[in-house]
């Protein structure tokens, strides 16, 4: 998500940093692509000129600390700027005494309403230690029941469900009323993709809404919208009052201006965002405005790096490996393991845009996430087409283990050859930092495609 928004304002910023003293033409040049970068993006045009007008006033103001670089100056004003279209970070509503808080989902057919009521319902189990407990009111679309029902059973969620005969109203007012009766936390409704213009539909969900009385109604929308997303964000909002969105398929779009647009008109927070089509933590984080406009910059986000690698990695397990890597102990075999738990966390394409250097990187190299998981597979496939005692002494692979390596793989040995040199620039780069010293040492060759 942002991609080519992103590369447009790198480029921006680049240009921006050569020279000398910052005078107000470069700042209307550079607003100028600014300008376009957004519109590019998807981002509505009211928007756009409100949010222009806001950094361009700033960057040749009071405001401009004359301590930053060039383009240090207009970055900093841009990310602030961009974090207060953004809006404050979303959260759930659950400051009512009634039991339990109901979320509605409510959105177009094809969003993503289902998948992501699974998601948001393993979000509140696993990170909020909150039982959850899902309704099946879509009678409309063909399977939609059938598919809340298996992904409930997946999570291990309970569920309320009566099939596609009765009516969606009624289905959420008894499934509110077994979810009291199991004594859950949370009760999240799963209704149909309906257009904000049908206005049959619209009033089935403000009766939906007048007898279940949610906590939080949230409108659930594809980030591959466009300019479109306004209309239907302000079309719900008008109708039933949404209190937040959820943005989905965010790594399916490189423009990303729907986040952007539906947050600045409807001034409804955006609380969660949701990527492909796997229930799992990976696929769907909490939205914190500081954090993406970090991203669209390039200057990485840390934060959410770091919440990923807890999760993925257990407690016992890190301080082991960092006895390893002090005691000169690193082998093949921690190597594959740690590739395994990196991948994990998520895409490597999207992880590596959240450190920051790398994330410039990938921007400037257009580093392919298909490329990259490619990569990686010929990492683990010639790695565990090694013996153990290979994977634990690599000085023992001569030029006929390696053409054994290279057959049981069913890889060449020249990219034997190009994992055994990545562990070992590993093992001089821990060699270096053991001693006090931090090298400089770039990617590791053929990974990431550099």
């Amino acid at each position: 998500m942002f991609e080519s928004l992103s590369q447009r304002l790198q480029k921006t910023f680049d240009n921006l940093g050569k020279g000398g003293r910052l005078t107000e033409q470069d700042v209307d040049a550079a607003m100028r692509e600014v300008r376009l970068a957004l519109l590019e993006a998807d981002v509505a045009l009211p928007v756009v000129k409100d949010f222009v007008k806001r950094v361009k006033e700033r960057a040749v103001g009071a405001a401009v600390a004359k301590t930053l670089k060039r383009g240090e100056q207009v970055v900093t004003i841009v990310h602030e700027e961009l974090v207060e279209t953004l809006g404050e970070a979303g959260r759930l509503d659950f400051s009512g005494t009634s039991r339990p808080h109901v979320i509605m989902l409510v959105g177009l057919q094809g969003s993503g309403k289902t998948t992501t009521a699974a998601k948001l319902a393993l979000h509140l189990q696993k990170s909020e230690s909150k039982k959850p407990f899902l309704v099946a009111a879509d009678t409309y679309r063909p399977a939609a029941v059938d598919q809340l029902v298996s992904l409930a059973k997946q999570i291990r969620v309970d569920y309320y469900e009566e099939g596609t005969r009765s009516k969606p109203v009624d289905i959420a007012v008894r499934g509110l009323q077994a979810a009291k009766e199991a004594g859950a936390m949370i009760c999240i409704i799963d209704t149909a993709g309906r257009l904000q213009i049908d206005d049959d539909l619209m009033q089935e969900l403000e009766e939906i809404k007048r007898r279940t009385r949610p906590a939080e109604i949230l409108l659930v929308a594809d980030s591959m919208t466009g300019q479109e997303a306004v209309n239907i964000a302000q079309g719900f909002n008008s109708r039933v009052g949404i209190t937040g969105l959820i943005l989905t398929k965010v790594d399916g779009d490189a423009r990303g201006g729907a986040a952007i647009s539906m947050r600045a008109v409807t001034q409804v927070p955006i609380k969660f965002l949701g990527t492909g089509e796997k229930v799992s933590l990976d696929n769907f984080e909490v939205f914190y405005p500081d954090r993406l406009s970090q991203r669209i910059l390039g200057m990485g986000d840390l934060s959410t790096l770091l919440e990923k690698a807890e999760a993925a990695f257990d407690e016992e397990e890190a301080t082991a490996l960092a006895q390893k890597l002090m005691e000169d102990k690193f082998t093949l075999q921690d190597f594959l393991e740690q590739l395994q738990r990196i991948r994990r966390m998520g895409p490597i394409t999207q992880i590596m845009g959240m450190i920051p250097g790398l994330s410039k990187l990938q921007l400037k190299q257009q580093i392919d996430q298909e490329d990259v998981e490619k990569r990686l597979k010929k990492v683990e496939a010639i790695i565990n087409s090694m013996t153990a005692e290979e994977r634990k002494r690599p000085k023992l692979i001569n030029a006929s283990r390696k053409k054994r390596i290279a057959r049981g793989s069913g890889l060449d040995v020249r990219d034997v050859n190009e994992v055994l040199n990545q562990f070992r620039q590993m093992q001089t780069m821990m060699g270096e930092f053991r001693k006090g010293r931090f090298p400089n040492i770039p990617g590791m060759p053929g990974m990431f495609g550099n």
